[in-house]
């Protein structure tokens, strides 16, 4: 059977599962990721990008563009921001096995390359180091770029705006919390409760007071 060459929907359809990838499995572990998001009314749209927030210097947001063909490549990698400013901590290009050599990435951009069966592999970026060894702060600095807030903070509004009311939903999440405090709670005095009752039953069939 033939395989069908992946165009560039398919191939940001990978990259945002890339992003949500634990270290462990060789991804970035964002906790969300998204494909082709306007960052403003104007400029950059991230072909797939992703954002970590687990308290530490792993996070920040990763930015995938995705390339099909050599001319789209040569093309974007002129652009202002893929050198200064734009979208992303970590950025990568991504694109078919052999459509790209690592000696021309911009500098402090990664490559990840996919087989025909969608498999990714990173050939060059911190993430080659995911599953190799511990990857520690000076290794995240090494690739990290100064990111555009502004165009980010854009991006992220627009999303959550989105999902619907807020608010709405923040009040929702804090209900279900304070609901599942309370359910642990009952779960800790009925197993004191059951012990207790055990207990009794043991000692009265011992024949000694519980």
């Amino acid at each position: 059977m033939s395989l069908i060459p992946m165009n560039h929907a398919d191939l940001c359809a990978v990259a945002v599962r890339w992003l949500k990838r634990a270290n462990s499995a060789g991804g970035p572990g964002c906790h969300i990721a998204v494909s082709e998001c306007r960052s403003g009314w104007t400029g950059e749209v991230p072909d797939a990008i992703g954002f970590r927030a687990a308290g530490s210097y792993e996070d920040g947001s990763v930015v995938v563009e995705c390339k099909t063909s050599r001319a789209d490549f040569l093309a974007d990698r002129k652009k202002a921001h893929r050198t200064t400013g734009g979208c992303g901590n970590f950025r990568y290009f991504m694109c078919p096995e052999g459509l790209i050599s690592p000696d021309e990435l911009p500098a402090g951009w990664g490559l990840l390359t996919v087989n025909s069966r969608g498999h990714v592999k990173a050939v060059v970026g911190l993430a080659v180091l995911y599953r190799e060894r511990y990857v520690g702060a000076e290794d995240f600095q090494v690739w990290r770029h100064e990111a555009n807030r502004d165009r980010e903070q854009f991006l992220l509004t627009k999303l959550l705006h989105r999902v619907g009311d807020v608010e709405v939903l923040n009040r929702n999440i804090r209900l279900a919390y304070g609901e599942q405090q309370r359910l642990v709670k009952r779960v800790e005095e009925l197993t004191v409760e059951l012990r207790r009752e055990r207990n009794k039953r043991y000692a009265a069939a011992a024949g000694v007071a519980p």
